[in-house]
């Protein structure tokens, strides 16, 4: 899907590039096919997915 010479590596998400944004559904769609969500989760184009990578709750800072 990518059309970048070379093309984007498929398992790097960090250098693909979006070509379809939907921030107000908290998506984005990458040129390798993958989507991937504000919640850090992904839906690579084979249909697997990657788990969101969430902070564990002690280490979030507290609002005073």
């Amino acid at each position: 899907m990518c059309s970048h010479q070379p093309s984007c590596p498929s398992s790097d998400g960090h250098t693909a590039h979006v070509v379809a944004a939907h921030p107000e559904q908290g998506w984005n769609l990458l040129c390798t096919g993958a989507i991937v969500f504000d919640d850090s989760g992904e839906l690579l184009p084979d249909g697997s997915v990657v788990a969101p990578h969430r902070v564990p709750a002690e280490r979030l800072a507290m609002a005073a």
